[in-house]
């Protein structure tokens, strides 16, 4: 695992999360549930669907357990639909889980074997073979939703 290159990948899923949380703190929970016209998920949706692909990407291909449960996973994976309202559980999990997570990545990066990463080719076409590439890939799809989410706040 290159440090160097963790500890950028870090500072700008910080950065990205930061954006994102604050989206997240500055709408109500119906306004964070709405799906406006033309689209398929909300705010609310892509703010658990950046938690649990992250977990997904890193601790999941490198076969470590999972800080999410797997209920938690499964409502915001790939190819899941949010079905408003969420349960009051996921939006107090989302509204901690987007700092915290980092948080608990950052540690398990540290604590955790993540040397036996299993290849994962994404839907992108991009296929990753390290921690490395999985969390600079993550970057990459978290970008991806914040972009989603700055379109859907002018909607709700």
């Amino acid at each position: 695992m290159n440090t160097k290159q963790v500890d950028e990948s870090l500072a700008m899923l910080r950065a990205t999360r930061a954006k994102i949380q604050t989206i997240f703190d500055n709408y109500t929970f119906d306004q964070l549930n709405r799906i406006p016209a033309g689209f398929n998920n909300n705010l609310l949706w892509n703010a658990g669907h950046v938690i649990a692909t992250m977990e997904l990407l890193t601790s999941g291909l490198a076969s470590q357990p999972l800080p999410s449960d797997q209920a938690f996973i499964d409502r915001y994976r790939k190819g899941s639909k949010p079905a408003p309202p969420c349960p009051d559980k996921d939006y107090e999990t989302i509204g901690m889980g987007l700092k915290s997570s980092i948080n608990q990545l950052e540690a398990d990066l540290q604590d955790l074997d993540f040397r036996k990463f299993r290849m994962y080719t994404t839907s992108y076409g991009v296929t990753l073979n390290s921690i490395n590439e999985a969390l600079a890939f993550n970057n990459v799809h978290e970008a991806m939703h914040l972009g989603t989410m700055l379109a859907l706040e002018k909607l709700v």
